[in-house]
């Protein structure tokens, strides 16, 4: 039984494909939608070992990377590599990540496992697939821990109105704001959930394994709860900032109002006196 080994990580936000394609001599021009696959001669001059064929790594735009029979102690070579092209690496970028296994058997129908996948013939395309639905799988888990974490901030000033606290500072504001829109660019732009790989369109069981996969790993589902709670999100800073403006604008009439009493006073006074 032939059996690919996958390890997936979501190491950043970001990666930027283009400018390691031009450094390793790949003459490319990438996309968002897809991968930076590295193998052969390149992966080997980079971890400095020899490898199979059957060895690669794929790297995603959106951050996350997918090592495909590539042993554990060559991962953070890897991610040094990345680091010298300016990639800001998460300091947690270990925690998440995915193992999954693509198992050959041609005694076994299709099989789909939370840790492995049974095909019974084996094609090029199907471990490249397997990384695509796995790296979004890792990369949506650290984008469901940074919503989680804004919620928290969020509760914070949720607090502050409890207790009475109505006016909120600009800054705080302005914070909570930018990190509502780095959630929903980060997962609505970056990792591209409702886009399909292109062989999808052209092979048909390209397409089928790639819907189950996707379907059996929720990557719909995921997202579409991130995109509901990325709403209520924004609600709530509308809210606040309404609040804010409201208290801060009776404030400021107030002030107004108190300026024309004192201004009133002042010239009842004047006139006592010349009277």
């Amino acid at each position: 039984m032939l059996s690919l080994n996958l390890k997936a990580y979501s190491v950043s936000n970001e990666i930027d494909l283009n400018r390691i394609a031009v450094e390793l001599g790949i003459k490319k021009k990438y996309t968002w939608e897809e991968p930076l696959i590295i193998q052969g001669e390149i992966l080997e001059r980079i971890l400095h070992i020899d490898l199979s064929e059957d060895k690669k790594v794929m790297v995603f735009s959106f951050g996350s990377i997918v090592f495909i029979n590539i042993e554990p102690q060559s991962y953070l070579l890897f991610i040094d590599y990345l680091k010298g092209f300016g990639v800001e690496i998460s300091s947690s970028w270990e925690y998440y990540n995915d193992d999954y296994e693509l198992r050959v058997s041609n005694e076994e129908n299709f099989v789909l496992t939370d840790k492995y996948v049974v095909i019974n013939e084996y094609q090029p395309f199907y471990p490249e697939l397997a990384a695509v639905v796995i790296a979004k799988s890792v990369a949506l888990e650290r984008v469901e821990e940074q919503l989680a974490k804004i919620l928290d901030s969020i509760e914070t000033l949720i607090v502050r109105l409890e207790k009475g606290k109505l006016q909120l500072g600009d800054k705080a504001l302005a914070r909570t704001t930018a990190k509502v829109v780095r959630h929903e660019y980060n997962s609505i732009s970056y990792i591209m959930i409702l886009d399909k790989p292109d062989i999808t369109w052209t092979n048909s069981s390209a397409g089928i394994f790639y819907e189950k996969m996707s379907e059996f790993f929720e990557l719909n589902d995921r997202f579409e709860i991130i995109e509901k709670k990325s709403s209520v999100l924004n609600n709530i800073i509308n809210d606040f900032a309404s609040i804010s403006h409201s208290t801060r604008g009776l404030f400021v009439e107030l002030v107004i109002v108190l300026l024309i009493v004192v201004e009133v006073v002042l010239m009842f006074v004047e006139l006592l006196h010349s009277a």
